[in-house]
């Protein structure tokens, strides 16, 4: 299944159109996202008679972390959407660093999941079934308690768009990969968002989406890999980019995981040392 072409914005014609949108745009706090745990600001952006819905989280309103680098979560979310750009996938809004209202921050296009149509089922990503067996369609997780003394089985999609997201999230180590952070879109694409917790340089993969773990590679990953390793090799672009935003640590740490999945061919598995799966997984 290829990816759907990006629908472009009014008065967007590309990708490289949406950064600079976002990166020079003058920026219009509109309101806060009340439920995310960091500030999380909603905006519009305008720029040469062109104007996008966009999200701010400022440096400032960051909670600090035991294990990240205190204000580092913004430029991890810019690093997140750089490698999902060099896969060619287009896993990741468009997402900039700049200063806005509130200091330094990252600025992400505003993405509107898709509504269900009254002729149309809603699509469904993850599901808890009954028994033991995922059925046609589903790739099994985990087993999760529902109350009452029941059990259920989580489920995802057995879905090629999910299946770009699962390789992405391992390349670039994401924690927090919950069902919230998928968004289904009007163009067709599913995005991930929140990727303030990765890049880590121990494994820490959770995530929902291990209906893969252990599987082969498609031939699609491994050519996106491919090209991935080559962007990130000392000197060019990709790695040069990602150098100003993660350490050289991190930086080394990724070439490794890639490496590592190009060399097994493979779907990582958890670890057995982190918390495979986020809590709440919502």
């Amino acid at each position: 299944m290829p990816a759907p072409e990006r629908l472009p914005a009014p008065g967007v014609t590309g990708q490289g159109d949406m950064e600079e949108l976002l990166a020079e745009g003058e920026l219009t706090v509109v309101g806060r996202i009340r439920e995310a745990s960091n500030a999380v600001l909603l905006c519009t952006v305008t720029h040469d008679g062109a104007s996008v819905d966009c999200v701010y989280k400022p440096v400032k309103g960051e909670r600090p972390l035991w294990d990240f680098p205190d204000g580092s979560l913004a430029q991890r979310e810019v690093a997140a959407y750089l490698v999902s750009e060099a896969t060619g996938w287009g896993l990741v809004p468009a997402t900039v660093l700049r200063d806005g209202p509130y200091g330094e921050g990252m600025v992400q296009q505003w993405i509107e999941a898709r509504q269900p149509q009254d002729d149309s089922p809603q699509e469904e990503l993850l599901a808890l079934v009954d028994g033991e067996e995922a059925g046609e369609g589903w790739k099994p997780v985990a087993f999760a308690e529902v109350g009452e003394g029941r059990t259920a089985l989580l489920v995802h999609a057995d879905d090629p768009r999910l299946r770009r997201l699962s390789v992405l999230d391992a390349v670039i180590n994401n924690g927090d990969r919950k069902g919230g952070h998928l968004l289904p879109a009007p163009d067709g694409r599913i995005y991930g968002i929140d990727h303030g917790v990765t890049f880590h340089t121990e494994d820490k993969l959770r995530t929902l989406l291990w209906g893969w773990a252990g599987e082969p590679l498609t031939d699609e990953a491994l050519r996106a890999l491919t090209a991935l390793a080559a962007e990130l090799a000392g000197g060019a672009p990709l790695a040069t980019r990602l150098a100003e935003l993660i350490t050289a640590a991190e930086l080394a740490a990724v070439r490794e995981r890639v490496a590592h999945m190009l060399r097994t061919g493979r779907h990582p598995q958890p670890s057995g040392q982190w918390p495979a799966i986020p809590w709440p997984p919502v």
